[in-house]
């Protein structure tokens, strides 16, 4: 088994196509988002004053680095890792609605997440993919037919769910015929519902480098080691060390927000903000198995036998299975799943599904993330509000902890109005319009458009017998699969190798990625659910990235 969780200036205006305009005021592009230009990077964070800094390069600074960015502030990110290391390469890979928060009343967190799927589908239809889920119903277990029709109804509406997406309950044999694995023994009907499925990391990567072509200065490994004031207290600065030539420098900025996930508290310890409330870490892991030892049909929530909802999803030639959620108090840069992880999520699945015995030694892969979650008093793990909250402090320090992926953009919007608000109320900026940003270049206008170019990319591969990568490719590079193809093309015949080689000189020009992990864990998720063509290339990729460094 291979247990993957290594890891763990203002803007050019946007139009609404998503596309860069020349609207007044407007300044240049930012440097290119590549290895390459690392050293420029490097050069310009440590010459010239930021209006705002982001430590911390997951999905939450990435979202305020664009949002910032495409309103006109100076913005600079730094991240010790590298971008997506933590919670935004470990997450369930769902932009979902949180029906579950249904059930805490969170009726505000469940109609704005749930609003958002809808926002994020429509910045990056190619990665944001729609899912239905299915959610079997049986006797004895916590959730009856009409409270969870009931409860589904009000989250289609909470959530602005449309017409052709809200749930429809199903009966008995609907529910065994949509799924015919199902242990059948109690089983009284179901409900179909819209979920949408994504890669978290590639997520993450393409708002960077949206934020980064709008201007933003944001790099990778580059660690905060210490902050800067002035003489009244308030922070002016950050010491920075370069976690490649070791190097120290220091960045100017009016403003620094602490966006670094299950980190936060360490960050606000090094400002000595460490008081009120505090992080509260929990651990949910995910396993990955072959689609033929689990061969279900469609993505199924189902209920185990402490009451908690766990889901199977096919990806591509896997499934993956997910997630536990228990306190977490380890390292926060080395989390694993353990066996007792492992077990419990085989054990969900053999207790539902026919004919299933899954066996540990079946878990070709697995990831474990840390839910930086609010702590409260009294509360159990699972009990805890999946809401972010801002805490500020006298030294100007901004700390946003909590939320969930789905709802980054308006964690983001939060954060950057309050930013203007209290620090450069005197200038004028535009109102947050990140909903309108396409994520990518030469965006997709809709699914449509992706099924059309996916079967597309599938006929120019079918040649070299390479057309089952289409699904891959168009769902974690967009419509920039061409660049990759114009590369392999340079070989005459496109093979698996030129495949490859030519994904890795696309990342290295275009993506920051420094060292073999970033590419074949954040950048293609090939870890996780293309173990075989990992270890074909491995020797490949290190070379790679050998040749690149002499």
């Amino acid at each position: 088994m291979n247990n993957s969780s290594i890891d763990n200036s203002s803007a050019l205006a946007v139009s609404p196509s998503g596309m860069p305009s020349q609207r007044h005021g407007a300044r240049e592009l930012g440097l290119a988002f590549s290895v390459h230009s690392r050293p420029q990077i490097l050069e310009q964070l440590q010459s010239k004053p930021f209006d705002l800094l982001i430590i911390g390069g997951g999905i939450t600074g990435a979202g305020i680095a664009l949002d910032a960015a495409s309103r006109g502030l100076r913005v600079a990110l730094v991240e010790k890792n590298d971008f997506a290391f933590g919670t935004s390469s470990r997450s369930t890979k769902l932009i979902h609605g949180g029906l579950r928060y249904l059930k805490q009343l969170e009726f505000g967190l469940v109609k704005e997440v749930g609003s958002e799927r809808a926002v994020v589908h429509k910045l990056a239809p190619h990665l944001v993919i729609p899912e239905k889920m299915l959610l079997p119903l049986s006797e004895g277990k916590s959730m009856g037919y009409w409270l969870t029709s009931i409860g589904l109804k009000i989250y289609d509406w909470l959530a602005g769910v449309k017409e052709e997406d809200r749930r429809r309950m199903l009966t008995r044999p609907q529910t065994l015929k949509a799924e015919p694995l199902l242990k059948k023994e109690g089983i009284k009907g179901g409900a179909l519902y819209a979920e949408y499925r994504t890669d978290d990391a590639r997520l993450t990567i393409e708002i960077m480098k949206t934020a980064a072509r709008l201007g933003a200065t944001v790099i990778n490994y580059s660690k905060v080691v210490g902050f800067q004031y002035d003489a009244e207290g308030k922070i002016n600065g950050v010491k920075v060390q370069d976690e490649i030539s070791n190097h120290e420098f220091s960045v100017r900025a009016v403003v620094v927000v602490n966006a670094t996930g299950p980190w936060v508290d360490e960050v606000r310890q090094a400002d000595h903000t460490i008081s009120g409330k505090r992080l509260h870490l929990t651990k949910g892991v995910h396993i990955v198995v072959d689609h033929s030892a689990l061969p279900i049909q469609q993505a199924i929530y189902f209920e185990v036998a402490d009451g908690r909802l766990i889901f199977a999803i096919p990806r591509y030639a896997k499934t993956y299975i997910g997630t536990t959620d228990t306190n977490y108090k380890g390292s926060k840069d080395e989390v694993t799943a353990t066996q007792t992880d492992i077990q419990y999520l085989l054990d969900g699945v053999n207790q539902n599904f026919d004919g299933i015995q899954l066996q540990a030694s079946q878990v070709e892969s697995s990831w474990a993330g840390l839910r930086p979650l609010i702590h409260e008093e009294g509360k159990s793990e699972s009990e805890l509000s999946r809401k972010d909250e801002i805490f500020t402090w006298t030294s100007g320090l901004i700390s946003i902890a909590g939320g969930k992926l789905t709802g980054y953009r308006k964690m983001a919007e939060r954060v950057v109005d309050m930013v203007i608000q209290n620090d450069f109320s005197s200038r004028q900026f535009r109102a947050c319009y990140s909903h309108e940003i396409r994520i990518t270049e030469e965006s997709f206008s809709n699914h449509e458009e992706v099924t059309k170019y996916r079967k597309n990319i599938a006929a120019i591969l079918k040649e070299s017998q390479l057309d089952s990568m289409a699904d891959y490719l168009v769902a974690n590079y967009g419509r920039q699969v061409d660049e990759i193809l114009a590369y392999a093309r340079k070989e005459k015949i496109i093979t698996a190798d030129s495949l490859l080689q030519a994904e890795l000189e696309f990342c290295f020009q275009n993506e920051m990625i420094v060292k073999p992990e970033d590419f074949f864990n954040r950048r293609t998720g090939m870890i996780y659910f293309d173990n075989a063509r990992l270890m074909k290339f491995k020797s490949a990729i290190e070379y790679f990235f050998e040749s690149k460094r002499k």
